[in-house]
């Protein structure tokens, strides 16, 4: 159970238990107020990794939120959540914060399970709009004119189709959303200096809005102002602003208030622009510049190195030195390597990801190929129907997106590209479980996903050489969709750069002979396997377990698991991915499917134990951690091996083992 730390010596924070508290503090004290939030999450942070710099840069931000709003009455929606611990520390989270992202302790991201405060599931970028354009629909619906909803959306966030579907109906929809944008790189509209300022002041002033809503109040009364002439006034404002101050727009036809840009670290100047525009009826949208990892020179320096940036020295900005000893690569390194290679052998291939360019090592091809590697921005969907486009006109996609991520484009994955048989590549990067991030990260069901769909070739490598084998073969000529699955980290091989060559498609490997007993696994998660049965053989000099590496998931090998079930009594089947619809499903499936072949010489069917991830959203922790609650870890297997072994039938097993 955790337990609260004792308080560091943060006057104003620690006076904070909960918004209400922070909204006991004048307004002069917030920038003090901001120093310490940022200095205590630098603290936390360099002990107990997590997301650092877009935390930084949205902390003004989210004390102005607090102080303003009536939270959470009022409710405040996250996008993403990668900025949110500010909030969860002035949510009465500070004592726990410490536990933040460990198994058992405060989740990754803002979660309704954990806290009233947090109003929406925010592990996926885009959906913020969406969600609390709902909310305020509902709350106008029950008559609570006076709850306030907030949507707060980074502008990467904004490259989401979602984000625009949200806009779209928020146009048109009765609502009083106002949506924050909070732009800490790429604009949307260009800072005008004095006339921008200007018009700021005027258009959030208390005189300004009492006439406008005098005016339009007076105009509904006389018949004169109906939905659609409302509309056009909006849109005539937002055009004339625009003229004004040669400032261009998305919002400007779209009926939507909009404010800005304005400087998101600005304590004192937010909250009076929130004061002001906080009572506005209709939706509205308020546009900051902010700075990723605001606060702390380093952070400032190189944002994407400090996104996430694992422990570091606080005072010097030095991070966790890496071991000198050489070790294995990351997969995500073994792609992107790859890739380049092939590249450099077939002049059609081409790189594409959803602004995932260094997580996935798409950087390394991007260095290499410059005009041949697209980063779209977050728009999974997108990602995956832009890439069939180029395959259509005769291009070698390799499409390159986080296997939780690739959920959002299932859609364009069956209709787009499957449908046609067009040759993309798709490489669903951090699929299984990945650890601190939690379920909204977790690659758990892009097998059962995609096993169903037809002319789709779906894999997964035992090691960093079948990565480069099954890349190598996914581009030769005639393959269609091929989706190959890895984990995040890395893996075991140091020599890693094997020839590239092709393998069978839909062809499984004996990796280890054995009677008795048959492990089937399924990706890297087979090295465990593998670690068990030698420690079990070493202890129990008669036990020889057979061990299979199953490669394909899609087409499965059912000449190799018929084989294996007319030789077997006891099979079990492992996977880094939900055992509902997995691997082991598709083994069973098969045996099912030849029962009476495997059963014509009086043999009974084998058992089948299927070993996976449990019907439920998996917490957050270390992998190991999770590995072991989920009951796949080296030991669980041992478990498995040693039941089966004990309860095979007289003649089966050599010897008992206890």
């Amino acid at each position: 159970m955790n337990t609260p730390r004792k308080q560091k010596p943060y006057p104003l924070l620690n006076s904070i238990n909960c918004p209400a508290d922070l909204r006991k503090l004048s307004v002069s004290q917030l920038p003090d107020l901001c120093d310490e939030l940022r200095n205590d999450i630098i603290d936390e942070l360099a002990q107990n990794p997590g997301h650092l710099a877009s935390s930084l840069g949205a902390i003004e931000l989210t004390v102005a939120l607090h102080y303003v709003f009536d939270t959470p009455y009022d409710r405040i929606v996250w996008d993403v959540g990668h900025q949110a611990y500010a909030h969860k520390i002035l949510t009465g989270r500070r004592d726990l914060f410490y536990t933040n992202r460990k198994l058992g302790g405060l989740k990754p991201f803002p979660s309704p399970e954990e806290s009233e405060y947090d109003t929406f599931a925010c592990g996926h970028a885009s959906n913020s709009i969406s969600a609390a354009l709902g909310m305020s629909a509902a709350a106008i619906e029950r008559g609570e004119n006076n709850r306030h909803v907030v949507a707060i959306i980074g502008d990467g966030a904004m490259s989401g189709g979602l984000a625009f579907e949200g806009l779209n109906n928020a146009s048109d929809t009765p609502n009083n959303l106002l949506i924050i944008i909070n732009d800490n790189n790429m604009s949307i509209s260009t800072p005008v200096g004095g006339m921008n300022q200007y018009l700021h002041h005027i258009h959030t002033s208390s005189f300004y809005n009492r006439c406008r809503n005098k005016l339009a109040r007076r105009l509904e009364s006389w018949g004169l102002l109906n939905t659609g002439r409302k509309n056009l006034l909006i849109r005539f404002g937002n055009a004339l602003k625009s003229a004004i101050t040669a400032q261009q727009n998305i919002f400007e036809g779209m009926n939507i208030r909009y404010f800005g840009p304005s400087d998101g670290h600005d304590i004192n100047e937010l909250v009076h622009t929130l004061q002001r525009i906080k009572d506005m009826t209709g939706p509205r949208i308020l546009h900051l510049h902010t700075i990723k990892g605001k606060g702390y020179e380093p952070a400032e320096e190189k944002p994407t190195v400090w996104h996430a940036p694992g422990r570091f020295n606080k005072y010097t900005g030095e991070r966790g030195a890496e071991p000198s000893e050489e070790k294995p690569p990351k997969f995500q390194d073994v792609f992107g390597e790859t890739l380049v290679e092939l590249a450099q052998a077939n002049p059609k291939i081409v790189g594409v990801t959803p602004a995932m360019l260094t997580g996935c090592s798409m950087h390394i091809m991007q260095e290499a190929f410059p005009n041949r590697t697209f980063d779209v921005g977050i728009a999974e969907g997108h990602a995956v129907t832009f890439s069939a486009g180029m395959a259509k006109e005769g291009l070698q996609p390799f499409c390159n997106i986080y296997s939780s991520f690739s959920q959002r484009a299932y859609d364009n994955i069956i209709h787009d590209t499957a449908l046609l048989g067009l040759p993309v590549v798709i490489c669903l990067d951090r699929a299984g479980l990945v650890g601190e991030d939690g379920p909204t990260h977790h690659g758990a069901f892009d097998v059962p996903a995609l096993r169903t769909v037809p002319n789709v070739t779906l894999c997964s490598p035992y090691d960093e050489c079948e990565l480069r084998r099954m890349m190598f073969t996914a581009q030769q000529p005639g393959q269609g969709v091929f989706v190959i699955r890895y984990p995040r980290g890395a893996g075991r091989l140091t020599e890693w750069r094997c020839p590239l060559e092709s393998i069978e498609v839909g062809r499984g490997r004996c990796l280890k002979p054995g009677h008795g007993i048959a492990i089937l696994s399924f990706g890297p998660i087979g090295h465990l396997a593998a670690d068990a049965i030698q420690e079990l053989e070493l202890e129990h000099r008669d036990m020889q377990i057979a061990h299979y590496d199953l490669r394909f998931a899609k087409p499965v090998d059912e000449e190799l698991v018929v084989s294996i079930a007319q030789q077997f009594c006891h099979i079990i089947t492992l996977e880094d991915g939900a055992r509902i619809g997995g691997i082991g499903s598709a083994v069973a499936e098969v045996i099912m499917d030849h029962a009476d072949e495997i059963t014509c010489q009086g043999k009974k069917l084998p058992r089948i134990v299927r070993m996976g991830l449990p019907d439920e959203f998996v917490t957050h922790g270390t992998v190991p951690e999770l590995y072991h609650l989920c009951h796949i870890d080296k030991e669980a297997i041992r478990q498995e091996i040693l039941r089966g072994w004990n309860s095979m039938p007289h003649g089966e097993a050599p010897k008992r083992v206890l």
